[in-house]
């Protein structure tokens, strides 16, 4: 049997705030006492299909919770998601349709259960009660909370005071949130700092209607491959945990040795004391930060794809970027052209960018060799003849034929 002070010491790693920890506490004690496990939640909502490393900040502690014996909800906001989050937005966010929802959610499902135990996971989704409000029940809730209260948030103060809409169905985003966690009784919900006003509302209505109010954990927002900014798809600076195990292997070996760590406190499956010793054994030159860092590319590979295709993604790294040596398997694209192409369109026909206009930007980053020499001319253009090796960045090759 875990100790609450055991237990204590695991939910607490890596995060920012607990609210509170001497209720923490109690309910833990109360939890050992009665062999009842806790409920504990973290919502996602459904807004793009594939999940990235900033996402599993919180996968990873609900994981902790789980490994502790308590329950875990795994909530798929669908509701709240086709009315738009309008947490750090700087206008109104565009809603999802009931399609976009479904398609998104059937992917979370697939994506969690590569972190969590499925058996010991409940997956919900918050139609199930909020669909049921009645309008008199809608109103009610709102008149929980004043446009003052709502104003105190950064998001929407910034907005009101540069003249930027704020429509009024995203001041009930967080109060729809918070109804949440009386639906499900939480006794603890995550996420991340920026949720932390919604997160408190859930305790509020909780309290309000006589239940005792959630315990709530707020978690870092996981910086990306920039070192910089959050993690983010639009930043381009993300690792998505459907991506291939090269391209994970690869991405986290070019993070930066000053962030190597907060990786593997957030997202490792290491004991504390372990990585403080990997860090104590680098720091006094026993072991290559290298072959520290790629002990992490390792683990979160091995996480989505397998420990045979984390030990191949690392046999390729060694024999692409130390070696310089290409893959042993590159992919053939054949493409059916007379004229010559623009190679923007090349990359995008090749299945190396999304669009010309990313291209560009890969050129011009410097990012684009052909047949290992570098262009550096967006507007250069190849003759449809023979093949040409095509390389992005340091892990997309593409061998292209010209029929």
């Amino acid at each position: 049997m875990i100790s609450v002070d055991e237990q204590i010491a695991l939910i607490e790693r890596g995060t920012v705030e607990c609210i509170s920890r001497a209720e923490l506490v109690k309910k833990l004690q109360r939890s050992l006492d009665t062999g009842i496990p806790l409920k504990v939640k973290a919502g996602f909502d459904p807004t793009a299909p594939d999940l990235h490393l900033g996402h599993t900040v919180l996968l990873q502690k609900l994981k902790h919770f789980q490994d502790l014996g308590h329950q875990i909800y795994f909530l798929i906001g669908d509701f709240t998601g086709m009315i738009g989050d309008p947490t750090g937005k700087s206008e109104t966010r565009k809603a999802l349709t009931r399609d976009d929802v479904k398609r998104n959610a059937e992917s979370y499902k697939e994506q969690v259960f590569k972190i969590l135990d499925p058996e010991k996971t409940k997956v919900v989704f918050n139609s199930d009660w909020l669909g049921k409000l009645d309008s008199f029940a809608m109103i009610r809730l709102a008149s929980e909370l004043t446009v003052a209260r709502m104003l105190e948030r950064e998001d929407f103060k910034v907005r009101f005071e540069s003249g930027k809409p704020i429509s009024i169905h995203e001041f009930l985003y967080p109060l729809i949130q918070g109804y949440d966690s009386v639906a499900l009784e939480a006794d603890v919900e995550l996420g991340g700092t920026d949720q932390l006003f919604n997160l408190l509302m859930g305790r509020d209505l909780q309290r309000s209607r006589g239940q005792e109010p959630q315990i709530v954990l707020t978690m870092p927002l996981l910086e990306g491959l920039d070192g910089v900014n959050k993690m983010s798809k639009s930043l381009g600076n993300y690792i998505g945990i459907t991506e291939a195990a090269n391209d994970i292997y690869g991405k986290v070996l070019s993070i930066s040795d000053a962030l190597m760590f907060r990786y593997f406190d957030l997202l490792s499956d290491l004991t504390r004391e372990e990585i403080s010793l990997l860090q104590k054994r680098m720091e006094a030159g026993e072991i290559h930060p290298k072959e520290v860092k790629k002990k992490l590319a390792r683990e979160l590979t091995a996480r989505f794809h397998g420990q045979e295709e984390a030990i191949a993604a690392e046999e390729n790294f060694e024999k692409v970027f130390q070696k310089k040596g290409l893959p042993d398997e590159i992919p053939e694209v054949t493409l059916n052209v007379t004229e010559n192409i623009w190679l923007p369109q090349l990359l995008v026909d090749a299945g190396l960018v999304k669009s010309t206009s990313d291209g560009r930007r890969m050129i011009k980053q410097n990012a684009v060799t052909v047949d290992n020499e570098r262009i550096t001319d967006e507007s250069a253009t190849f003759a449809p003849m023979g093949e040409l090796l095509v390389k992005v960045g340091k892990r997309r090759f593409c061998k292209v034929k010209f029929v």
